[in-house]
């Protein structure tokens, strides 16, 4: 596994001594370096040519919106939001974020935003190597999701797990998250429940993804999926929950 090189932006200098310390527990990285401004992160993006910025959105004069939709550097680093702010995530993921996180970020969140970054940097190398390849058919069912640039056919088989965000959800695949608006009730008619499972009001996960049941007491678990995300199920779900999994 080669080592994932991180450039950690942010104006605060506490949030920046969080990020150095979390990122000391996760293998495969290294911290290259940081920044504090909008300004500042351009010039380090240039010089260090890192493969992940964790990126603050509200920062002076520049945000790190702005320096996302500014970058020409090549290859293009990945980037992960870090923010306050849950209302930044539509334009956080037009811009085509690997993830976005929520202050105070937790390690758990931390962990599958780098793997998903590396998996889309990984994904990215081997689309690069295979250019001239045909691109491969599918007919799997699929939802059409909304871009920057128009609209995206997103398979269903590609999901992994189904969070809401207030009026939206966010489709969590193995390289990215897409923002749309649906209701989970209409999710609920439209996926297969052997492949998607609903374990919570704001939440459906893949079954055959769950890497371990955490026991919470009071009759209470969560999952803990292959990319590291920890899924809360709410409490009329675990009976079924369990039963899907076989677990008494």
């Amino acid at each position: 596994m080669s080592v994932l090189r991180v450039l950690l932006v942010d104006d605060e200098p506490l949030a920046l001594r969080r990020l150095e310390t979390l990122f000391g527990d996760i293998d495969g990285v290294e911290v290259v370096g940081t920044a504090a401004t909008g300004e500042e992160a351009e010039a380090r993006i240039a010089d260090l040519r890192p493969d992940l910025v964790m990126l603050d959105i509200s920062m002076p004069k520049k945000s790190g919106i702005r320096v996302a939709a500014d970058l020409v550097v090549d290859p293009r680093p990945e980037i992960v939001f870090v923010t306050a702010f849950e209302q930044y995530a539509p334009d956080a993921f037009e811009v085509e974020a690997a993830d976005y996180l929520l202050k105070p970020v937790r390690f758990d969140r931390l962990r599958q935003a780098v793997e998903r970054a590396r998996r889309r940097r990984a994904m990215r190398d081997a689309a690069e190597r295979l250019a001239t390849a045909p691109p491969r058919e599918t007919h799997d069912e699929a939802i059409w999701v909304q871009t920057a640039s128009g609209n995206l056919r997103l398979p269903v088989a590609q999901i992994d797990w189904v969070e809401a965000a207030r009026d939206y959800v966010l489709f969590h695949t193995a390289t990215r998250s897409h923002i749309h608006r649906i209701s989970m009730t209409a999710l609920e008619q439209l996926f297969d429940p052997e492949q998607l499972m609903r374990v919570h009001r704001s939440t459906f996960i893949r079954p055959v993804l769950v890497k371990a049941v955490q026991r919470l007491g009071k009759g209470l678990i969560a999952l803990e999926m292959e990319d590291g995300a920890v899924v809360q199920v709410g409490p009329t779900y675990v009976k079924a929950v369990l039963e899907r999994l076989g677990l008494p």
